[in-house]
């Protein structure tokens, strides 16, 4: 029987510094998964890594699997001490996780409620798994699962401020403390879905938007519409002329540093927002004069409102029903070797019945009319057995379903 388990950490246990130390590319999610595939015990695994949360995702054979092991294998991938981050993990089994996966992808646990990046970043992270081959049918389905419910609550529920991202709230922040992006000079660090997302938000605010772009992509890299482009080398160039700047990036290095800053000769207040994990700003860029420095961690949701809650409750009725209908289905898939058992038991059941009844009228010319009653007598018996084996062990509403079910079967 194969269970499902988890180890994670995130914005409510973590600090973006302490998330970066655990985060993943592209590229050393798909080794680390194939070195962990290769654990003992583990069927098959996904690895999803977000701004927000680093998850570790696995199905075991058995439900005694030890959710330590995956703390340790993240920390001799990262090169640290298991002693010091312990605190900052949060592990899951079973029930307790599938639910958590059906609420994280509904968008339930986001830091924005409700955005939309999330359905898409579960949706990569199980690709990933799958191109690596390194997922196997229970994950399949579950993040495929989790998915279509999370589709389904977008669909089927209003929120007050969904499909709001991270820069949109960090825009509602600013205007609070009285910046408006409208008529200001932005540029956008990164081209990716961040950096897209965070292009329009600014542009749609009423900036001049410049994005971006490496140069070895620069002419095949699309921009959104009514922004402007540059080479990333150029950065430093445009930033003393800039009014905000965004960094949104999946690289390793920072994008700015407090010397590549001072270098510019900047003169001007600055509003820098620094939306990657790993971080793509130095922190002691905040040092600088005339620098307001914001990382991810800079945008909280206040406590959601009443009508707020009411949506809430009604997405998590319908997660609640996909969850029961994945259950449904392992439960099932987790029956199947006892099921085969019990076909293997009744079909020698069946067998030694006919050949006793057949031996016993050995003497008698066999006819196929005898045959056939020898076959629907043994039938008959091991039906019986298995019914009444049945209603001797379960309750009797139970057993009333039961056989209600097996009627259904067998109706015209």
């Amino acid at each position: 029987m194969q269970h499902v388990s988890m180890i994670g950490i995130d914005y409510n246990r973590a600090p973006v510094d302490v998330r970066a130390l655990f985060a993943f590319t592209k590229k050393a999610s798909a080794e680390a998964m194939h070195r962990l595939i290769d654990m003992e015990g583990i069927q098959g695994c996904i690895i999803l890594s977000t701004c927000n949360r680093m998850e570790l995702w696995v199905s075991t054979r058995g439900e005694d699997f030890d959710t330590r092991l995956l703390y340790n294998f993240l920390c001799e991938e990262k090169g640290l001490d298991p002693k010091d981050y312990g605190q900052y993990f949060l592990s899951r089994r079973g029930r307790d996780a599938i639910e958590h996966l059906f609420y994280l992808t509904g968008g339930l646990k986001s830091q924005i409620l409700a955005e939309d990046q999330i359905i898409t970043q579960v949706k990569d992270a199980l690709n990933r798994a799958r191109e690596e081959y390194c997922t196997d049918s229970i994950l399949e389905v579950l993040f495929r699962m989790a998915v279509t419910a999370a589709k389904k609550v977008k669909t089927e529920v209003v929120f007050s401020r969904g499909n709001v991202s991270v820069i949109h709230q960090a825009l509602a922040v600013l205007a609070e403390k009285g910046f408006f992006p409208a008529g200001k000079k932005c540029m956008v660090i990164g081209n990716g879905e961040m950096g897209k997302v965070t292009a329009l938000a600014l542009k749609d605010a009423g900036a001049d938007v410049t994005v971006t772009v490496r140069q070895y992509r620069s002419g095949v890299v699309n921009i959104p519409e009514g922004c402007s482009r540059i080479n990333y080398g150029e950065r430093m160039e445009l930033l003393p002329y800039c009014d905000m700047v965004v960094s949104a990036t999946a690289s390793p290095n920072y994008t700015i540093t407090k010397e590549l800053y001072e270098g510019t000769g900047v003169d001007r207040n600055i509003v820098m927002i620094d939306l990657a994990v790993p971080r793509d700003i130095e922190p002691s860029v905040a040092q600088c004069s005339g620098v307001a420095l914001y990382d991810i961690d800079s945008f909280r949701i206040e406590p959601v409102s009443e009508s707020l809650t009411e949506s809430m409750e009604a997405a998590a009725e319908i997660i609640g029903q996909q969850i029961d209908e994945f259950e449904l289905w392992l439960t099932g898939r987790n029956m199947l070797p006892k099921i085969h058992k019990i076909q293997d038991a009744a079909a020698e059941d069946m067998y030694l019945r006919v050949l006793h009844t057949l031996k016993k009228d050995e003497q008698d010319k066999l006819t196929g009319e005898s045959l056939m009653e020898a076959v629907e007598s043994a039938a008959a018996k091991v039906t019986g057995k298995l019914l009444f084996g049945i209603r001797d062990m379960v309750g009797t509403q139970e057993f009333e379903d039961c056989i209600r079910g097996l009627e259904k079967l067998y109706e015209e």
